[in-house]
């Protein structure tokens, strides 16, 4: 595949894209920037599916449970809060951003937990997104809860929109596909993959539930994100929402794990970050995908 077929979703006139290439090959391209800036740059209606795990807003003098042993949650400057009405002002620019660079058949999927995902409900409501599903993924091997407060944080939740709201859906779902990998019966919000090795789940619920565990070692063998996803995660949303050679976009690439999924699934992927540390991981990962 030509390396220009990556260059069709910028426009020949935005040529701070190219100042910002940290890393390019024949089925991918990475940026270091702000998402901001970057994404404004893009041609409209580019992309087939965009993945976003942004901020949490977790940062803040709290503490969880890492092997073991008490640790300040510290993930970095971009992981501090700025108070309600910042943060969601925020979540609202990017998702607008974003929402201007999907095609009317490609959809958006944005992972977060209850700190951040009802602003990201909310604003894609703001913004006249049509929300397909919010899918729940159960995680085995979760932190305990420090305080003994709480019931255990075990879940993560997606949010899986369209770019408009009104009229007939022209979103892609494989649907046919979905069903195949689950049994033959409809997959359901609620996430697992087959083989988990759960126990707590029972035999009749195998592969109908989202469960997956925190990334392996295996998926950390180049380096690691503090937010990292699990491989099949991804690898199940781009096989649910794309085609071959469809266009893929992480506006928070991190350790790269969309574009893994998506150039192993045989798509094409643009990734964006503001570390050089995370996007040579990631470049890491994806030579070796």
């Amino acid at each position: 595949m030509p390396q220009a077929a990556l260059d069709l979703a910028a426009s020949p006139s935005h040529s701070e894209l190219k100042d910002h290439v940290h890393a390019r090959a024949k089925n991918y391209v990475l940026y270091r920037g702000d998402s901001l800036a970057l994404l404004e740059a893009f041609e409209p209606k580019s992309f087939d599916l965009i993945f976003a795990d942004p901020p949490y807003f977790l940062s803040n003098g709290g503490f969880t449970c890492q092997s073991g042993k008490r640790v300040a949650v510290e993930k970095g400057s971009w992981d501090k809060s700025n108070g309600v009405e910042d943060d969601h002002a925020f979540t609202t620019r990017w998702l607008k951003a974003c929402q201007r660079l999907l095609k009317p058949s490609g959809t958006i999927w944005v992972s977060g937990t209850q700190h951040v995902i009802f602003s990201v409900g909310f604003a894609m409501q703001q913004l006249g997104m049509k929300v397909l599903n919010t899918v729940t993924w159960y995680k085995p091997n979760a932190s305990p809860n420090l305080s003994c407060r709480y019931f255990t944080h075990s879940t993560e939740l997606l949010v899986w929109a369209s770019p408009g709201g009104k009229g007939k859906l022209q979103h892609t779902f494989n649907y046919a596909h979905m069903k195949q990998e689950n049994g033959g019966k409809q997959m359901r919000d609620v996430w697992a993959l087959p083989k988990t090795g759960d126990e707590e789940l029972a035999s009749d619920e195998q592969g109908r539930l989202w469960t997956m565990t925190t990334p392996k070692p295996s998926e950390k063998a180049h380096g690691k994100h503090p937010t990292q996803k699990p491989i099949a995660l991804l690898e199940r949303i781009v096989d649910a929402c794309t085609d071959t050679d469809s266009l893929v976009l992480d506006p928070f690439c991190g350790s790269g794990t969309t574009g893994v999924a998506a150039v192993g699934k045989g798509r094409r992927f643009v990734g964006i970050d503001m570390d050089a540390t995370y996007l040579d991981l990631t470049k890491k990962r994806l030579d070796a995908a």
